[in-house]
């Protein structure tokens, strides 16, 4: 028996589907609707209805197909049965959430799993249909569906934009032009619409909490909580009871009930600072959560339901934490959806001037203070230190010689003494353009360094580092690309000799 009528209540006609791929042209000219059915005939029947109203249509017989059409196209719709083999819409409908979150997903269900179909719509689903579908009816929603996509693909746009023309954080944090960096807060961007746990993984004052704060504030949870927890900051007994709450006995001194950290942060986003140092039991019960979504207070019996995404934050390598056995390995694949490094200070040292000249902005307004910037001689120190403690270092350096500056610019005697002794011990300062090495350095490493100071020059002009280097842009790629740097500079360049 048909499945799908028009609103006469007619069966809608099957001729076959004109040969060549359903695929995607421009996507100026309509949405894309990915509709999917294990049986042919109504995908057939649902594509002719959608093609009255002009919409383009993608077509698969079963999740999987689905999936990887959603992660190729990204359709502003799905259309899906509900009762499927295999992976069923309810699982599809989770995935397609996980890898478009911009997607909105409708079900197509019999009456007999109108319960299912609800229970579906509170994970994300945008509405339901049930069978027999009439045509008004279809339509009609998934024209709403596409105004709704729409919508929050905009306003995503437009929260993009504006943080990219605001200052990048409040702090200067998180403001760099370093090749490295700018990959970095590329992902960070990407991934912010997701709900994917993410961790960064990045030596301490680099910005760990600059980067959840962006993740947070570019994310649909945006107008929702976001609650930081430094693990290492809080004693291992006390740890517990802060990030799962207590019921009033729990122990001494637990007078009343109190919320945990979890619960705080309820639609909206939880970081935890330096995961690494929980406790084994923490890590059990941090566990549960990420599995299950629910909490259970110290004391208490009965769980509570919490929607929280997760920042994890370390400043050792988990992975090797896992190998030496102080860190669960099940955990760290919970955690390790999506992994961010923030490169340190040293890796980005042409971010430097630029990162001291907002810190003295920001610290000469806030003591009313008329200094116009650094002397030359300042600056090469700011250079020349290797910044082991990265940017928080550096903003503290900063700080300093600006209360104890005495003139109208920043100099050497303002900065602390630590950048001083390493500006005195160190050779004169390379001329401008020319780069200093110490004897022994591989030469590998010499040609990464020599790379990287060229594209620095050229302002990240990767065609021009090339003809100044005397090689193809492809070598650049090739050469930067053990290091991870490769994947900035696109690999399909010219490669050829370099033009005159």
């Amino acid at each position: 028996m048909p499945a799908f009528y028009d609103e006469r209540g007619a069966s809608v006609n099957r001729r076959e589907r004109p040969p060549g791929p359903s695929g995607i042209t421009d996507p100026k000219v309509s949405p894309l609707v990915l509709i999917v059915d294990d049986e042919r005939s109504n995908l057939e029947s649902l594509e002719r209805i959608f093609a009255r109203e002009g919409w383009r249509t993608a077509s698969a017989l079963g999740g999987a197909e689905a999936l990887e059409c959603v992660r190729r196209e990204r359709p502003a719709v799905v259309v899906t049965d509900l009762m499927m083999p295999g992976m069923s819409g309810e699982d599809l409908l989770r995935a397609v959430k996980a890898v478009s979150p911009e997607t909105e997903v409708l079900l197509v269900t019999a009456h007999g799993t109108v319960e299912t179909a609800v229970s579906a719509m509170k994970e994300g689903a945008y509405d339901f249909v049930t069978k027999p579908v009439r045509r008004h009816a279809i339509v009609k929603s998934v024209r709403q569906a596409m105004e709704r996509a729409s919508l929050v693909a905009e306003n995503r746009a437009l929260r993009a934009r504006l943080a990219e023309l605001a200052p990048a954080d409040a702090d200067g944090g998180l403001l760099g032009t370093a090749p490295a960096f700018r990959a970095a807060l590329d992902t960070l961007r990407q991934v912010a619409p997701a709900s994917a746990t993410v961790l960064l993984q990045s030596e301490s004052g680099t910005g760990k909490e600059l980067a959840a704060r962006l993740l947070h504030r570019l994310s649909p949870r945006a107008a929702g909580p976001f609650v930081p927890v430094n693990c290492a900051a809080i004693p291992e007994t006390i740890l517990e009871s802060e990030l799962f709450g207590y019921e009033r006995g729990a122990f001494t001194g637990a007078t009343q009930r109190k919320e945990g950290r979890f619960e705080r942060a309820h639609g909206g986003t939880l970081f935890l600072d330096e995961v690494a140092d929980m406790s084994p039991s923490v890590q059990v019960k941090l566990l549960r959560v990420l599995q299950d979504g629910v909490v259970e207070r110290l004391g208490g019996t009965q769980p509570v339901r919490v929607d929280v995404r997760i920042v994890a934050a370390s400043n050792r390598d988990l992975a090797a934490e896992v190998r030496a056995g102080r860190f669960r390995e099940d955990l760290f694949y919970r955690l390790d959806v999506v992994t961010v490094r923030l490169p340190p200070l040293r890796e980005r040292r042409e971010d430097v001037p630029l990162l001291a000249a907002a810190f003295l902005r920001r610290f000469a307004e806030q003591n009313r203070r008329p200094i116009a910037g650094f002397t030359d001689a300042a600056l090469r120190a700011l250079d020349a230190y290797p910044w082991p403690g990265n940017v928080r270092e550096l903003q503290h350096a900063v700080e300093r010689a600006v209360v104890l500056c005495r003139g109208e610019a920043v100099d050497v005697g303002d900065l602390p003494e630590a950048l001083r002794g390493a500006a005195a011990a160190g050779a004169p300062a390379a001329p401008a353009g020319s780069l200093q090495v110490p004897l022994g350095t591989p030469l590998e490493e010499i040609e990464r360094a020599v790379i990287r100071e060229t594209l620095r020059q050229t302002r990240g002009d990767k065609n021009l580092a090339a003809r100044l280097l005397g090689v193809a842009a492809r070598t650049i790629y090739r050469k930067l690309d053990r290091d991870g740097e490769g994947r900035l500079l696109d690999p399909g360049e010219d490669d050829g000799p370099p033009r005159a």
